[in-house]
């Protein structure tokens, strides 16, 4: 049986939840990865049962299926340090609050534990997100960084995540974090100690997106290997690299889509992410979960990069052999 495709709302968010669903049922798409922001989704709504019904009532009228709900945005400020202007321009006011740092992450916090309920209400596994990070602002190495002080934001994160964590496991839900840039978790070996210091609990896993492994030149298609019991979500995004005797890796802080830049998120099949490959160790590691196409090439209008990458993934998100062909296979009459 096909795996679910869907189609993440966060880049869609200026639009209403129910112009969105409209546009990606008539495209295709099977379901959607719910954005906990603009009109998209309220998680401090989580036990008023009419609000609840009517998310899954627009859903219904559409044909499509809540995959997963998403909440990146307040993640992010729930280990962060600094907290600053950049968290309040993203924070729903009412955990942005008085803006006091403490504050904000401990609301963060809480606002996570509120959307784990919120899956729960909507018969969603899978809460897809961030979790912000108190050591990032030290990845230069300099002035030079004493092991301590990265134990202690590993430590950090684990204090912070893990009354989260038990609210996830008393309704029944997952957390996926994606790995990602200015995360606790941003490559291969920072995912393996977060997973440690977490004590490999079972309802904290990883968000899968390749886009943000290839242009640090981490194979995305070995982590799913080594990774496979805690792939709980899949990202369907792109990557070009631009290297060049002018373009660095870090992007200079330069805008989106600025030709200065090293690497940029591009459509779905049009960057250097190995997507057979890919899809071949998805099969291979039985992951039998949502492909979400997360849309953020800032190069080609959306109303026309979405419905191509839906294609593309189809096309390319071929099912494993069944069983009658394996028997057949392997038969030595």
């Amino acid at each position: 049986m096909a795996r679910q495709i869907s189609l993440f709302t966060g880049q869609w968010a200026d639009l209403p939840l129910e112009e969105v669903a409209g546009l990606a049922s008539g495209w295709g798409y099977d379901g959607l990865e719910l954005a906990c922001w603009g009109d998209h989704l309220d998680v401090s709504r989580w036990d008023d049962d009419e609000y609840v019904q009517g998310r899954l009532d627009l859903m219904e009228r559409h044909g499509l299926a809540i995959v997963a709900i998403s909440n990146h945005l307040t993640g992010q400020a729930v280990c962060d340090d600094p907290i600053d202007r950049r968290h309040e321009e993203i924070l729903p006011p009412a955990v942005w609050g008085d803006g006091d740092p403490e504050g904000v992450r401990q609301r963060a916090a809480n606002a996570i534990k509120d959307t784990a309920r919120m899956a729960s209400k909507l018969g969603v596994k899978t809460v897809v997100g961030f979790t912000g990070s108190s050591i990032w602002k030290t990845l230069a190495m300099f002035p030079p960084v004493p092991a301590d002080m990265v134990e202690a934001g590993y430590q950090d994160f684990a204090d912070r995540w893990n009354p989260i964590m038990d609210v996830f496991d008393e309704v029944g839900v997952r957390f996926a974090l994606e790995v990602h840039p200015s995360e606790i978790a941003y490559d291969y070996w920072t995912a393996k100690r977060v997973l440690e210091i977490m004590s490999d609990r079972p309802s904290f896993g990883l968000n899968w997106d390749p886009s943000h492994m290839v242009w640090q030149d981490v194979d995305p298609v070995s982590f799913l290997w080594d990774f496979q019991d805690r792939i709980y979500h899949v990202h369907c995004k792109d990557t070009k690299k631009r290297l060049n005797g002018r373009n660095g890796r870090l992007s200079s802080h330069l805008a989106w889509a600025d030709p200065r830049r090293g690497w940029d998120f591009i459509s779905t099949g049009h960057g250097d992410v190995p997507w057979e490959d890919s899809f071949r160790m998805l099969n291979a590691i039985q992951y039998d979960g949502p492909l979400s196409v997360e849309w953020e090439d800032a190069g080609m209008d959306r109303l026309v990069g979405a419905p191509e990458a839906l294609e593309f993934v189809r096309r390319y998100a071929f099912d494993a052999p069944d069983a009658a062909f394996d028997a057949a296979f392997s038969s030595k009459d």
